[in-house]
């Protein structure tokens, strides 16, 4: 028998839930109507094509294009960029009679930058067509008559095909979930690919399928299910199913969603209902948003800059041909007599000056086009690509725990990396690790658990107690040292540890602590058969916490039956192990709504026992009056925990009657098969009526530890200018202690507290009007917003650092439309915000309220479905591949394993990236400017006659050949300052808050210096060659030889300004910069070789002109130190008065000065954004304190002294007095 029974757990006698007894609603009237008409042949896939119904394969694609869609598409996205249509525009002309050069010219370079963009669309598109495929091809088991399951690819599944899905296999497609290997049809979902969660999700299958358990079943198997369309709603599901002529109703219980994973459950049988992109979490898929970084855009401003002054150029050259052209003829005297105005056609017509000034406007458009750089969207495009390949390959980066690298999904925002100005942060996950460790307790009144919390460190450190300078000692050692060895257990305390729990006071109540840990779960042992070590899979961290701390303490949970749990318990009679088994009765189930879970079990003895965990909020009025002897302890050992950053749940039980529990069971059982809207209500009211009068044994305290070096790379952060927001679900008091954890807050830093948790708004919520509660709620949270406005103000005289902390229900109101401004201006001036309680939407719509009201750069970073919304808000999205799901790294930008990368993300990768991508776009207006304005400088000499100066080729071969490759290697390798700099002087990131290296006032300097150069080389070269003999026979220079010689000079200009320009040079950069001139002269010799049919005025220009001539080779080296000194001049004299900051670093490097203190406080002290943040910040605050206590005692000292001087002196004058007397 394929796939045999292994257990047989009959849940439904324990759950609260209706197992398999599913009623009709409402809603299943609908059933068969609009939207509501899906109709599955179960077991019969061919009958949906027979009756006419068009079901859609199973094949998923998320690859942009298709082989028939990939060309047109991709042009559309290539000529939709301003650039590309102009050069189309260009191309399409110059093969008309207006055209200043040949058609093919033209056309080459076009084609190459264009296929160039299309060959990167194609590869990044056919690595996700990969993707599609391995997911296409995976393997499931499928009905193919008989009573046979054969594998089959995921992408010929049909609707109304029966699969058999194993443990730990994904969910093919989704499925109405038929049988399992539970007698109950039961079986644990992990939805963490679809929401981010990480407990698993019970599912049962109807009551009349259940009994479907061996493949030999369905072998006659017939049904069919009616149901809901295809919709995007992951959460509810209407639809019925026709079996064996009864009609049953299908609820999302049924519904086993694509992507999500069967644990804990051998096998289940399923049909499917949606398949390929009609599958909920398909229908769920949507693009992500479109992002461009600061820094393209004003690209885009530039390119219409130069567009404008193109467009301006050619108008003013028009204008002056036109005035020209209507004298060349006058009283039969030809002035240009050169272009024989007495015998021209229309571009030269004196008797037509109008329509000649419009024909030379479209070919000035195109002369001078070369203004614009047709290769610039390419090469950085090519260059990002590279950049993020650094990135992925860093392996300062690669956390190897989880085998996770860096992985820059996205290579669009590179540079935006090095211009953040506001991080928001999620906190669970992120900033710590999610991962529960079983830390202190507290049984019978006593606090057990010697450990100390990274928060109780900080809290040391802030009270500075000789507990502190001991931690900080120890923790000077590495951190992996302190990690525990078991997961999940971080408790140390030898008065319960190794059975010593016997010899405490209460040792009954610690018994029976330890045993409630142990039953009062949902957790599921699988034991190794060769080592016989048992391990556990439980709905959530916390909860597998427990039971291994349990088990550490001596109650082994060991085997789940079907109605028993077993242990393995420490007996403090004999002190041996016993096992213990506990008829299992009933699982009242935790919910956010109820806070508590409970479970009531029948011990060995006959005894019925009530076991119960829930937050205190809902479990201290639950005590019974003579439960609650350590109630007052308990509660002042909540307090601490908290403050300590631990989470907190209460344990009580009580025992029950016969009677009692027989009363319970059958009204609870009548609950679960009511069929009414409000059964829900009913079965929590039953509930609520038997977890009361309960007896309190303590409390647990977990901890969510902080990931490593958080709160180093939150220092480095601040250094470096950048804030920090906290966005957390979390309560208050937990994200208070997680900010002095990682120095988000500190002593002596004022806190503003904007809360809804207070008396007033308490009692404002209990009024019977609604809406004037929420207008005097939202009134109250306005004063408080302005007091703390008021607060903020004082601060700024006193350059005091403020910390603000709101909560979810205040930060609802705060961000309305007539509120946020004031909110906003109010969290801009606090050194740190922490937003508590708050919602998925709460966290994107504060993303949204930055970025938008502020205009910095926002990075908000995350690990769960719950922070999608402000990863996809912010300008870039940081996803931490944790525990939580892939669905923040698959919406984000870029993924990273640990926040702690995020240092060496934005301070060394981000800075480079933008110092690169920023110098190589000036780089690329200035040779574009330097060498389009030798067409307009030897246009104005031409008399605007249309004359191009330079050979066809070597216009267009200018950007695509001979200065493109240096720039790339600019872009790709280029470093002011090394990593190890970067992280030492985190101020040098300020370079990119501040938007230096890329202001208009650097851009224009960079035009300028384009239009100086490209003046020198056109007038040098006038000048130099204009009247005198070029070469020994006397001949004077041609339009070809002048043309050849301004290029030559061009080329060397623009890659030596390259060179002036670079900080870091490797061998690339020198073959590329070097062999850019030697290619050109290569080009000259060769092309100049050809026929003159094709090479026209370059046939030889090289051999039997340039090369042969000395004043050729002094003209060239004359201009090119003329071209170059104006900016080795500025650039001089702007190091030497004007230094930027990485210039700064290099002289104290060169200086061998970056190790000496005194240098790099210099350096330090030319932040423009006070470090008011961070571990940096809280020692010179504590440094502060310290100075001004000294000051204090030394104004008491010096008053001291001078009072005792003047006492002495008084007594001195009395002494003098009576001896006159």
């Amino acid at each position: 028998m394929a796939g045999g029974r292994r257990r047989r757990h009959h849940f439904s006698r324990i759950h609260a839930f209706t197992c398999g007894k599913a009623s009709f609603k409402e809603e299943h009237s609908l059933i068969g109507g609009p939207g509501f008409s899906r109709k599955v042949y179960c077991n019969e896939p061919e009958r949906a094509t027979e009756s006419l119904l068009s079901y859609g394969d199973n094949y998923v694609r998320t690859t942009k294009y298709t082989l028939a869609t990939f060309i047109p598409k991709s042009l559309f996205e290539q000529f939709r960029r301003v650039a590309n249509f102009y050069f189309l525009v260009c191309a399409i002309l110059s093969f008309f009679p207006v055209s200043p050069y040949s058609g093919i010219s033209n056309v080459v370079p076009l084609l190459v930058v264009v296929a160039a963009s299309m060959v990167k669309e194609f590869i990044e598109d056919f690595r996700r067509k990969q993707q599609d495929i391995e997911m296409n091809n995976r393997k499931v088991k499928v009905h193919r008559g008989d009573g046979v399951f054969d594998l089959s690819r995921w992408r010929e599944l049909k609707v109304g095909d029966v699969v058999r899905v194993e443990k730990d296999e994904f969910f093919p497609a989704d499925l109405i979930l038929l049988a399992s290997n539970y007698d109950d049809a039961i079986c644990y979902v992990e939805t963490m690919n679809l929401d981010g969660e990480t407990n698993l999700k019970l599912k049962q299958a109807l009551e009349g399928t259940s009994k479907l358990q061996e493949d030999s079943n369905f072998q006659n198997f017939r049904a069919v299910i009616t149901c809901e369309d295809p919709n995007a709603n992951l959460y509810t599901f209407v639809g019925s199913l026709e079996f064996e002529d009864q009609q049953q109703p299908l609820a999302p219980q049924q519904l086993l969603l694509r992507d999500s994973k069967l644990r804990n459950t051998d096998f289940i049988y399923g049909v499917v209902i949606f398949t390929g992109h009609d599958t909920k979490v398909m229908q769920n898929a949507t693009d992500p948003p479109s992002k461009r970084s600061k820094i393209e855009k004003r690209m885009d401003k530039i390119i219409y800059c130069l567009f404008a002054v193109l467009i301006l150029i050619s108008l003013i050259g028009s204008i002056f041909f036109g005035i020209k052209t209507s004298d060349d003829l006058e009283n039969g005297r030809m002035k240009r007599w050169y272009l024989r105005p007495d015998d021209t056609k229309i571009y030269y017509d004196p008797n037509s000056p109008v329509v000649a000034a419009i024909l030379h406007f479209l070919t000035a458009l195109m002369l001078y086009g070369y203004l614009i750089p047709i290769s610039l969207y390419v090469s950085i495009e090519i260059v990002k690509v590279l950049q993020s390949i650094f990135i992925n390959q860093d392996v300062q980066m690669y956390y190897a725990e989880t085998d996770k690298p860096a992985h820059a999904r996205t290579s669009n925002l590179n540079e935006e990396l090095g211009q953040v100005d506001t991080i928001l942060s999620d906190k669970t996950g992120t900033l710590t690790c999610n991962s529960m460790e079983f830390i202190k307790c507290s049984i019978a009144g006593v606090a057990y658990g010697r450990g100390a919390t990274e928060v109780e460190r900080a809290l040391s450190r802030r009270q500075e107690t000789a507990l502190g300078q001991e931690l900080r000692a120890k923790n000077t050692g590495k951190i992996s040292e302190s990690k525990p060895s078991i997961k999940g257990f971080n408790f140390k305390d030898e008065r319960i540890m190794n059975g010593n729990w016997i010899k405490e006071p209460n040792a009954n109540v610690i018994q029976n602590f330890l045993r409630l840990l142990a039953v009062c779960h949902t957790a599921i042992p699988e034991v190794d058969e060769e080592t016989g070590k048992v391990s556990y899979e439980a709905e959530s961290p916390d909860e597998a916490a427990f039971v291994i701390a349990a088990r550490e303490l001596g109650f082994e949970f060991y085997e789940r039956t079907q109605s028993t749990i077993s242990l393995r318990e420490l007996d403090p009679m004999s002190g041996n192990k016993t096992e213990r088994s506990y008829k299992l009765l009933n699982i009242l189930e935790f919910s956010s709504a109820r806070k508590r879970m409970s479970v009531i079990v029948r011990d060995e003895e006959g005894k019925l026992l009530l076991l119960s965990k829930g937050a205190d909020s809902v479990m201290f009025e639950r005590i019974a009056k003579d439960g609650r002897e350590f109630e007052e302890n308990t509660k002042q050992h909540i307090s601490e925990y908290a403050e300590s950053g631990l989470r907190t749940l209460i344990l009580a039980y009580r025992e029950l009657n016969e009677e009692e529990y027989n009363q319970f069971n059958k009204e609870f059982i009548e609950a679960k098969n009511l069929v009414s809207a409000d059964q829900e209500q009913i079965v929590e009211r039953i509930v609520q009526n038997i977890e009361k009068d309960l007896i309190l044994l303590g409390a647990t305290a977990v901890e969510d530890k902080l990931q490593d070096g958080v709160p180093e790379c939150i220092d480095k952060l601040a250094q470096a200018g950048i804030k920090l927001w906290v966005l957390t679900g979390d309560k208050m008091e937990t994200a208070i202690n997680i900010g002095f954890a990682c120095s988000l807050l500190r002593q002596g830093m004022k806190q503003i507290i904007i809360s809804s948790d207070t008396p007033e708004t308490k009692s404002l919520e209990k009024m019977e009007d609604k809406s004037a509660a929420e207008a005097a709620i939202k009134s109250s949270v306005i004063r408080q917003l302005r007091d703390a406005k008021t607060i903020l103000t004082t601060s700024d005289e006193n350059f005091e650092a403020l910390a603000l902390i709101i909560d979810g229900k205040s930060l609802t109101h705060a961000l309305e439309d007539d509120v946020k401004d004031l909110f906003l201006e109010l969290a801009i001036g606090c050194a740190s915000v922490i937003c508590c309680r708050s919602s998925p939407k709460q966290k994107a719509l504060v993303t949204r309220l930055v970025k938008m009201r502020t205009g910095s750069t926002t990075l908000a970073i995350g690990d769960g479905a719950n922070d999608v919304g402000m990863l996809q808000e912010a300008d870039i999205g940081i996803g931490i591949s944790g525990v939580e799901g892939m669905q923040a790294v698959m919406s984000s930008d870029i993924a990273i394993a640990q926040f702690q990368f995020l240092e060496r993300l934005l301070l060394v990768h981000g800075h480079w990236c933008y110092r690169r991508i920023s110098s190589m776009i000036c780089y690329f207006f200035y040779k574009n400017i330097t060498f389009g304005f030798t067409l307009f400088f030897f246009e104005m000499y031409a008399s605007f006659s249309g004359q191009a100066a330079y050979n066809d080729w070597f216009l267009s071969l200018f950007n695509v050949f001979f200065t493109s490759l240096p720039v790339i290697a600019l872009g790709v390798f280029d470093q002011d300052v090394s990593s190890k700099l970067c992280l030492k002087f985190p101020l040098l990131y300020q370079e990119g808050t501040q938007n230096i290296l890329f202001s208009w006032k650097r851009i224009i300097g960079w035009a300028l210096n384009g239009v100086v150069s490209s003046a020198i080389i056109f007038f040098f070269c006038i000048r130099t060659m204009e009247h005198q003999a070029f070469r020994k026979g006397g001949e004077v220079v041609e339009l070809e030889v002048l043309g050849a010689t301004m290029y030559t000079c061009v080329v060397w200009v623009v890659n030596c300004q390259m060179a002036l320009s670079i900080s870091y040079f490797t061998y690339i950069q020198h073959i590329f910069i070097w062999g850019s001139i030697i290619f050109w002269y290569i080009f000259l010799l060769a092309y100049g070789a050809i026929s003159p049919s094709f090479s026209t005025t370059a046939y030889k220009v090289f051999i039997e002109a340039l090369a042969p001539a000395p004043s050729f080779w002094f003209t060239t080296l004359l201009i090119l130190i003329a071209a170059l000194l104006p900016y080795f001049i500025y650039a001089s004299i702007q190091m030497r008065f004007f230094p930027m900051y990485h210039q700064m670093i290099q002289w104290i490097r060169k200086d061998g000065q970056t190790s000496d203190p005194d240098y790099c406080d210099m350096v330090r002290q030319r932040s423009i954004r006070h470090t008011t943040v961070g571990t940096t910040a809280r020692l010179e605050a504590s440094k502060r304190l310290e100075a001004s206590k000294r000051l204090e005692i030394s104004v008491h000292s010096s008053a001291s002294k001078r009072l005792e001087l003047s006492n002495f002196a008084a007594s001195k004058r009395s002494e003098v007095i009576s001896e006159d007397r």
